[in-house]
């Protein structure tokens, strides 16, 4: 643990990666969607787009600092947040400063660079706030609590949310909450330090099926039940980070620091479009608490969970193997 001889911000930055591009030889650019980082992960993988020759990367980047970080009575003045990219492998260091969203926001963003031939695995990225503070410039009053991992050959950003996944049967449980759902192949429990997902042992083949060992159309249905569990997860993961967020004597709702919070962070801007995350929180919060609103939410709730499970592509995927299956057969 340091110990600082000055006073700092008593909770970490958040960073989240809002957008991602190469840059190709021809100075073309591919823009990645969502797919390609993780926020529960902390994860930017590159090699999604499977470009072996691309130039450069540059990573949209959105930091929130902490309450007070730019409060009129702050005991600093001059204030900078950086995005820092460091690679041990390569001992390279790239350092940007973001921008301020607003007067007296705590949100800043902004864009780093990441140049193919400089890397050839992991980077680490984070954010500081540094400030001058009784004269002294460059003093560090908050820094993310985890780095983020930028990593050019990766073609997934680690499986996206980490889950807990266990196989039992339901009726037999000792789990006693499990047995209220003897007919359903899976159920989530969102309550713990990591979602968790129960496998129905008692549907005949499932488990064997969700192992994914098998080929052709096994393959797809395998993907595609993957993809529908993963979309059941994403939406209790949340509405249960909704379900008890602190909220500041003004009423204002302040983000989890765990699971819950990246889960929040990651699917708001779906679910509230337009807004920042801060704002669409306070939104999603008064119409869960007041008294219209919540119902006509549930749409875009799902749509959230549908495109981080990846839904849409396996879908396509098992429709174009059906269809090869039946040219086979017609052939």
């Amino acid at each position: 643990m340091k110990f600082y001889p000055y006073k700092r911000l008593n909770r970490p930055i958040t960073l989240r990666v809002t957008s991602a591009f190469l840059r190709l030889p021809d100075d073309t650019r591919d823009h990645l969607d969502t797919s390609a980082w993780s926020v529960p992960q902390r994860t930017v993988a590159l090699g999604v787009a499977q470009h072996e020759d691309w130039v450069s990367a540059r990573i949209g980047l959105s930091a929130t600092l902490p309450p007070g970080a730019t409060a009129p009575d702050a005991p600093w003045e001059k204030l900078r947040v950086l995005a820092v990219l460091t690679d041990g492998d390569t001992n390279v260091r790239n350092t940007v400063d973001l921008r301020q969203d607003a007067p007296g926001s705590k949100e800043w963003a902004g864009e780093i660079e990441v140049f193919r031939d400089d890397h050839v695995g992991r980077a680490a990225l984070a954010v500081h706030a540094v400030a001058e503070i009784d004269g002294v410039p460059g003093r560090s009053i908050a820094e993310t609590a985890a780095d983020w991992s930028v990593d050019v050959t990766a073609v997934e950003p680690l499986g996206g949310l980490r889950l807990d996944v266990k196989q039992a049967s339901f009726s037999k449980s000792a789990r006693e909450w499990l047995r209220a759902y003897t007919d359903a192949p899976w159920a989530v429990d969102a309550s713990g330090r990591l979602p968790l997902v129960m496998v129905n042992t008692d549907v005949e083949g499932f488990s064997d099926l969700l192992g994914g060992d098998g080929g052709g159309i096994e393959n797809k249905i395998h993907e595609l039940l993957v993809s529908q569990m993963a979309t059941d997860v994403w939406t209790a993961v949340f509405h249960s980070a909704l379900g008890d967020l602190e909220v500041e004597s003004d009423g204002t709702p302040v983000f989890p620091d765990d699971w819950r919070g990246e889960v929040l962070r990651e699917m708001l801007p779906d679910v509230v479009p337009g807004f920042q995350v801060e704002e669409a929180l306070r939104r999603v919060h008064r119409r869960r608490t007041g008294d219209a609103g919540w119902v006509e939410l549930q749409t875009r709730v799902h749509h959230a969970a549908v495109r981080r499970a990846g839904a849409r592509k396996a879908v396509a995927n098992i429709l174009r193997a059906l269809q090869q299956i039946n040219r086979e057969d017609s052939a």
